[in-house]
């Protein structure tokens, strides 16, 4: 080390190396032949210079020693490393130099104040020629600003903009303290130059400018939100959406998980600890009733037609499992996406945060939609306009399902390869010759609560139709809602859907299926010693074809009848908890609860339950002659409808008949109207309310009849008019004498039972 620190020192103490020692640099740039004693160096390292002070003989001039020394610089250069076109110079000192060490950052800008020598007496303000003839020589300058005439800023001053920095400092460091004589324009008493660097632009400039122009800088602050959003959220979101289609971090997907389950199943099996349990028993009686359903979906899976397919039912028709668990069953690629937590979310921001849940869209900021709000609103009291930057629902929502699109469009395409026999085929010819390659998304519970709005729906269906017309993927709905196909036709109106209708099981299917869900119990013992199945040992289970046919074929309602009867009850009993349990569910939910967002009246509701309990099917055109139906009966029904009560059957695209909106909702009819109190209490509301409509009906005749009277002489053209008027108030009058004898009798039942 002791021989390689002196050589590195003696490459930079080189003569053609600005970076070498200060005094080195002195040495250098003094010619030999000049007898000059170097006496004092103070370097000057935040301005890249250094003072030097020498000595020089009496016979010899300071401007010829300054002569020499420029040109012996001339001849022998020194350049800095960093900037080898530029090289060192050097002036004469004529002020009286500062040495300050404060935080003043050179800049190409002075400011010259004019003082006196004289305390108290004001300074000479220079001309501009005068400035130029003095700070020329260290630089070529800009501009000369001299002080305001309106200005009464003592000391008076000027401003010079050179043209380099490096020009600026050599005149600060050279001029500072110097004094310009009387004869050369410095007034009576002479004029002393002080000079400070100025800041070319004020501190905090970008700041205030930013803050002072929000037309233009808000605008651009939301462009680079936008642009950064897209370039570094968007690739992120995508691959979280990839990584949810293709069920990557899902466990049970993993090969060494699902070898270590297999391989304990198989030890359980071998060593007889229990019976192989099946995970959903009792449904392959269903899948075997269903199984032409089963084979078609598959089969339209495997064409190529740009449309949708729909699945509908009633809701507990086994929708959901028929489609996922059997129709796609080892497919892969599936997205499921339920609609009833997106339309049951309350706000906008639990809206968006339901919606990119279901399609593992992360990350959200669902809570940015309230801010952007609030800054939106604050930007159009600032510049009077809005910015734009709040986003409403829709566009929110038309994000995540364009995001969606493209991981969808990227899974579709990610096993090709250039060796397939279509390589050459571009990337929309190859989905479309491929549908096997395609994704499946199910839609489920679609139209759930549509009443309460559209927006949710009318996004999912035009981007279902852009995945199926871009053979991105296959979509698949799942409804409850009869009347899909007006929502589904705005996004394809000219396509013919592929419908598959489910209704409840025939009585042969839904007995086999109480029976297997009876025999399927995985705790029954070690084999050999297994008992009997309860189907062979149970003698209750003769009341079972009476039972179903009481409760009907709907796949959730059966399922609770067989866990009823598991747990130790006989069928009759559990049909009748069941049926209890329905009529309590038709009370609460659409008679005793009171809430006035409903679209029907507990009368309205009482009525279709005693006409069902006596009859099972209704003519939809004699209940809406009914007086309690007159006004706005066909919203009424549909409302009835959607809130499952009823199920209208439609005959050529209009309603036919009503029929009841469960199987045992039949029973359940009956057994409420059989409670004389219950019964007792909502005639009397429906006897109240005709006769309110009944009396308003007298009131309009009596109206008219005493305008008709005041007509003078009677006229002959308005008697077949008076004779009607008294005839329907006759009619009238005794409907309400009947309703009160009717009333009367009720509340009889009402002060006698309980």
């Amino acid at each position: 080390m002791d021989k390689i620190i002196p050589r590195m020192m003696a490459r930079i103490d080189s003569p053609d190396n600005a970076a070498a020692d200060p005094v080195t640099i002195a040495q250098r740039a003094t010619p030999s032949s000049l007898p000059l004693q170097i006496k004092e160096i103070s370097p000057r390292i935040s301005e890249g210079g250094a003072f030097v002070k020498f000595a020089f003989s009496q016979d010899q001039d300071h401007k010829e020693v300054e002569k020499m020394i420029k040109a012996h610089l001339k001849e022998n250069p020194i350049k800095p490393w960093f900037n080898p076109l530029k090289q060192a110079r050097v002036f004469l000192v004529k002020g009286v130099p500062w040495l300050e060490d404060l935080h003043r950052l050179p800049t190409p800008r002075l400011k010259v104040e004019f003082t006196s020598p004289a305390p108290g007496q004001p300074g000479e303000e220079l001309s501009q020629e005068t400035l130029y003839t003095l700070f020329r020589r260290y630089g070529k300058l800009k501009d000369i600003i001299p002080q305001p005439t309106d200005s009464k800023d003592i000391p008076k001053y000027a401003y010079l903009h050179f043209n380099k920095i490096r020009h600026a400092i050599m005149a600060k460091n050279c001029m500072h303290g110097f004094t310009v004589e009387p004869g050369a324009g410095g007034g009576k008493a002479g004029t002393v130059l002080k000079l400070v660097y100025m800041q070319k632009k004020k501190a905090h400039f970008i700041w205030d400018w930013f803050l002072n122009h929000p037309r233009l800088t808000i605008p651009l602050l939301l462009a680079f939100i936008g642009t950064f959003s897209v370039m570094v959220f968007d690739p992120i979101r995508t691959f979280f959406i990839k990584a949810h289609v293709t069920r990557s971090f899902h466990i049970s997907d993993n090969k060494i998980y699902k070898w270590f389950r297999s391989q304990a199943s198989r030890a359980n099996e071998l060593l007889n600890l229990r019976r192989r349990r099946t995970e959903d028993p009792g449904l392959s009686a269903i899948w075997d009733d269903r199984k032409d359903a089963i084979e078609q979906i598959q089969t339209w899976l495997m064409e190529s037609a740009d449309t949708f397919i729909v699945i509908q039912g009633p809701r507990g028709s086994g929708k959901r499992e028929l489609v996922m668990d059997q129709a796609l069953q080892g497919r892969k690629n599936n997205l499921l996406i339920d609609c009833k937590g997106i339309q049951e979310a309350r706000g906008d921001s639990s809206t968006i945060s339901a919606a990119a849940l279901e399609v593992g869209y992360r990350p959200v900021f669902s809570w940015m939609n309230s801010i952007s709000s609030l800054v939106d609103l604050a930007a159009q009291g600032t510049i009077g306009t809005k910015t734009g930057f709040s986003e409403t629902l829709d566009t929110q929502l038309a994000k995540i399902w364009q995001n969606t699109s493209s991981a969808l469009r990227q899974i579709a395409l990610e096993d090709r390869s250039d060796d397939d026999k279509d390589a050459d085929l571009g990337d929309d010819e190859y989905l479309e010759a491929h549908p096997e390659r395609r994704p499946v998304v199910v839609i489920n519970n679609f139209l759930h609560k549509s009443q309460e709005g559209h927006v949710v729906y009318d996004k999912i269906s035009e981007w279902a139709a852009s995945l199926t017309t871009t053979n991105v993927a296959h979509v698949i709905f799942l409804t409850s809602d009869l009347s899909f196909s007006k929502s589904l036709s705005k996004a394809l109106p000219d396509r013919v859907f592929r419908q598959i209708s489910l209704g409840d099981c025939s009585p042969e299917v839904a007995k086999r299926f109480v029976i297997t869900h009876l025999d399927a119990d995985p705790d029954e013992g070690i084999a050999p010693k297994r008992k009997a199945p309860p189907s062979q040992t149970r003698d209750d289970l003769a009341e079972l074809d009476e039972c179903i046919s009481t409760l009907g074929g709907r796949l959730t309602d059966l399922e609770f009848l067989a866990r009823r009867i598991k747990t130790g009850e006989t069928p009759k009993k559990a049909v009748k908890a069941i049926i209890d349990q329905s009529a309590s569910e038709i009370l609460k939910m659409y008679i005793l609860d009171v809430d006035k967002s409903r679209q029907w009246t507990p009368e309205q509701a009482w009525l279709l339950i005693k006409f069902l309990a006596d009859s099972e099917t209704l003519r939809y055109n004699e209940l809406l002659l009914s007086d309690t139906y007159k006004s706005g009966g066909e919203a009424t029904l549909q409302a009835l409808e959607q809130a499952e009560l009823i199920n209208i059957v439609s005959s050529n695209g209009r309603p036919k008949s009503i029929k009841p909106g469960k199987p045992v909702y039949t029973a359940a009819f009956k057994a409420l109207t059989q409670d004389h109190v219950l019964k007792a209490r909502l005639d009397l509301a429906i006897l109240s309310e005709l006769t309110k409509i009944e009396t308003q009906g007298i009131e309009k005749c009596e109206f008219e009849l005493n305008l008709l009277g005041q007509l003078p002489g009677q006229p002959k053209e308005v008697r077949g008019r008076i004779k009607w008027l008294l005839g329907k108030l006759r009619g009238s009058q005794e409907k309400v004498e009947g309703y009160e004898r009717e009333s009367g009798a009720l509340k009889k039942v009402l002060s006698k039972e309980y």
